[in-house]
């Protein structure tokens, strides 16, 4: 016991010296504003889920409801969470930048896209191979569809941001330079069309890669130097800010840039005209604070923060919604919690959620321990990471350098190729190493 103590007593002081080392084996030239603003994407669509998605325990069966459904006043929390167009961003950004180094160069397409997207689906695999399992399990033990239904779904449910991100990534090449006026175009001209002239509602399925293609084209905007004005910051925010309180206000498009339950329209699934401005709103603002979150990630342990999300970027993304069904799971060994299996239908509720938040973090990481070592490349063709390179000191006689490194992932996800929440993938950024004590291996 003694010893747990004294261990738990030096921890403070061990992070320090690893973000201090961290700090030192960064690349100098790494934009660590990218880093920070794709952490801040994943974390907003996790924190965001757990925050308005409720598994109600009705008699013996869950089914997923929100308090958005039930408390129209709380659509601002959608606001600040819903960051899907920031991992866009950040993922054209990325993506862009790492395809013109592969071209200087000379690696060719397909061996870049592979790399990129093993990235992606080596995670996908494990979390696929457990949901089968367990969804094969629990119809076998009698559950009722409906529930092994809802379960799977929401823990599946990252997986159609992974497609869209892969679709697009592979896409780079062709999009890298379009003006993201096209693609915003096709949006408007499909929402004329779905609301204002009754066609299909499946046309709106268009805008599913059409929608996501604005932020990711100003991402490779970003990549050119074309965004490097504060003025296009500005414009973003106040045009796509303007733009989308006139859709909601005076065009009948919903508040909540979230999906609600029973709604008519969703803003998100598939992405509106409305959901579009917004990104833009929120690609303007991250365009802003870039030199602001430059200056904050100085700070050893800021950025090692950032660094390990952005390591993690596919676990952290798509393992956050089972985290929430199993502790929901387990909770009803207790009977049905409050904020948890309780319907989200009052503010009571909503403060309950909040306490759960610290429960859904720990499980999150009981799921992260047992599946981020899938995030990693393999040791044989483990390519070299861009956020942190090592050396062994060779301050001794005959000690030899020697470098070891580990690609970070970016989702949305997203929590990846580009990165997420690059929601996941790791910049393209090259630069020489720095000298770093010996020790520092992988975040």
């Amino acid at each position: 016991m003694g010893h747990f103590l004294h261990r738990v007593r030096q921890f403070p002081d061990r992070a320090r010296r690893l973000a201090l080392q961290l700090d030192a084996a960064t690349p100098p030239d790494r934009d660590r504003a990218v880093d920070a603003l794709r952490a801040f994407a994943i974390l907003g669509v996790v924190l965001g889920h757990w925050l308005v998605t409720a598994l109600v325990a009705d008699g013996g069966d869950l089914r997923t409801s929100s308090p958005l459904q039930h408390l129209s006043g709380l659509a601002p929390i959608s606001w600040a969470f819903q960051t899907l167009a920031v991992f866009f961003l950040v993922g054209g950004q990325v993506a862009t930048r790492s395809y013109t180094s592969a071209q200087a160069k000379g690696t060719p397409y397909h061996r870049w896209l592979t790399t990129r997207l093993s990235r992606l689906f080596k995670p996908v695999a494990a979390l696929l191979t457990l949901w089968t399992v367990a969804t094969a399990a629990l119809l076998l033990s009698g559950t009722d569809y409906a529930t092994v239904h809802t379960l799977a779904k929401l823990a599946l449910s990252p997986l159609w941001f992974l497609v869209v991100f892969a679709a697009l990534t592979a896409a780079t090449p062709l999009v890298s330079r379009l003006n993201p006026l096209w693609p915003l175009a096709v949006v408007l001209h499909v929402d004329l069309l779905r609301f204002g002239f009754g066609a299909p509602p499946g046309l709106g399925w268009v805008n599913l890669a059409a929608g996501w293609l604005v932020p990711y084209t100003l991402g490779a905007a970003w990549t050119r130097g074309e965004l490097d004005r504060p003025r296009a910051g500005w414009v973003l925010l106040v045009g796509g800010t303007a733009a989308t309180a006139g859709l909601v206000a005076l065009a009948g498009y919903p508040a909540s840039m979230v999906g609600v339950p029973g709604a008519s329209v969703s803003n998100l699934n598939p992405p509106t005209l409305a959901a579009v401005t917004f990104g833009l709103a929120q690609c303007g603002l991250a365009l802003l604070l870039r030199d602001r979150l430059r200056r904050a990630m100085r700070r050893p342990l800021l950025w090692a923060a950032v660094a390990f999300v952005n390591l993690s970027a596919m676990t952290i993304f798509l393992w956050h919604q089972t985290a929430l069904m199993a502790t929901t799971a387990t909770g009803l060994l207790l009977g049905h919690l409050p904020g948890l299996h309780t319907p989200p239908d009052h503010l009571g509720w909503v403060a309950a959620r909040l306490l759960w938040l610290p429960v859904f973090a720990l499980t999150l990481t009981v799921c992260w321990a047992a599946f981020h070592t899938y995030e990693r490349p393999g040791t044989r063709h483990r390519p070299r990471s861009h956020i942190i390179r090592t050396h062994r000191s060779s301050a001794s006689p005959g000690a030899s350098a020697s470098s070891a490194s580990s690609s970070a992932s970016s989702t949305p996800s997203t929590p990846s190729a580009s990165s997420t929440p690059s929601t996941p993938s790791a910049s393209s950024s090259t630069s020489s190493d720095r000298a770093t004590p010996a020790g520092v291996r992988h975040v």
